[in-house]
């Protein structure tokens, strides 16, 4: 009888252990399974951003051709083309970066010494009412802008220093992107989606340089923005559809204009020819999808620079 339980007994044991060593050996190979499909996802993203890198150095070749080019291009701006590539294909779209409100413009001067800039101000406020925010609302907004970038600790009248923020401080730097304003006091999430298509975020503390000729209708805020008198968006509007099909060769054109000279614009920020880009790319390779935004800028030397570049949607 002992006998028969010690046979019980080990049977019982080998039979644990197959057990375990089958749980171990499923654990084994899952693992080596989920670590070859990591390696193989891995692989694919990188093939993908090699695409996105390679569409890059194409759109600085179509932007060095079309600053080279002593024509007036329009309809460029804003369509999308697509690449096959093996395994997948590339969807870029190269935009104007220049038709904006640069976020940055509020301040002036080098980055250890930014102070307020009272034209971008003026600019900011006349965006902020034109797309329906108050008076008073948007000079508050300006003020905390300039706040926020600002070195100094002085608060703007209506603006919000360190001590309006629960924890942390101003940034005393120029914003990287728009999407920061929604760390900033009063910019709520309705008064974000209200500014968010007209403002952009630089790498300067410049004036966005505005091309009427890439300008579109949807973007009128922009124009009646840099208007000394008040000029309504339909007036903007029509002023933007006068434009003639090959383009205006100069800003002095445009100029004269009876909406322009009634509304007093101010006509120094206006461009012919398009001085940033920005190219939006989405490549889809294997089971990889990639986003990517670079931003492109034309230096003094008329050469391509890269000013910016980031992985992933903007926002």
């Amino acid at each position: 009888m002992r006998r028969r339980d010690e046979q019980g007994v080990a049977l019982l044991s080998v039979l644990l252990l197959v057990a375990v060593m089958s749980v171990m050996a499923v654990t084994v190979l899952d693992e080596i399974r989920f670590g070859v499909r990591r390696t193989a996802n891995a692989e694919a993203v990188g093939q993908a951003r090699w695409y996105a890198l390679g569409a890059e150095a194409l759109a600085r070749s179509r932007i060095g051709a079309l600053t080279r080019s002593d024509a007036v291009l329009t309809g460029w701006s804003g369509r999308a083309v697509s690449y096959p590539v093996d395994g997948g294909v590339i969807h870029a779209r190269l935009v104007d970066a220049g038709n904006c409100f640069n976020l940055n413009s509020v301040a002036q001067g080098p980055p250890e010494g930014l102070r307020r800039r009272d034209e971008g101000v003026r600019q900011f406020v006349n965006l902020a009412e034109v797309v329906g925010l108050a008076p008073r609302q948007a000079e508050m907004l300006a003020a905390a802008l300039v706040d926020w970038i600002d070195a100094d600790p002085l608060r703007e009248s209506g603006g919000a220093e360190d001590e309006a923020y629960d924890g942390y401080r101003t940034a005393g730097t120029l914003l990287a992107e728009r999407s920061e304003l929604r760390a900033i006091r009063g910019f709520t999430p309705e008064v974000y989606a209200r500014l968010k298509p007209y403002v952009c975020a630089l790498p300067n503390a410049e004036p966005a340089p505005i091309n009427i000729n890439t300008l579109t209708e949807d973007q009128a805020p922009l124009l009646a923005m840099l208007a000394a008198e008040p000029m309504s968006l339909a007036s903007a509007r029509t002023v933007i559809a006068a434009r003639p099909a090959a383009g205006w060769n100069d800003v002095s054109d445009f100029a004269g204009l009876p909406a322009v000279v009634e509304a007093n614009m101010d006509v120094s920020q206006l461009k012919t020819k398009p001085r940033v880009f920005r190219l939006e790319t989405e490549v889809t390779f294997a089971d990889a999808e990639v986003m990517s935004s670079a931003l492109m800028e034309i230096d003094a030397a008329g050469r391509v620079r890269l000013a910016a570049r980031r992985w992933g949607p903007e926002e």
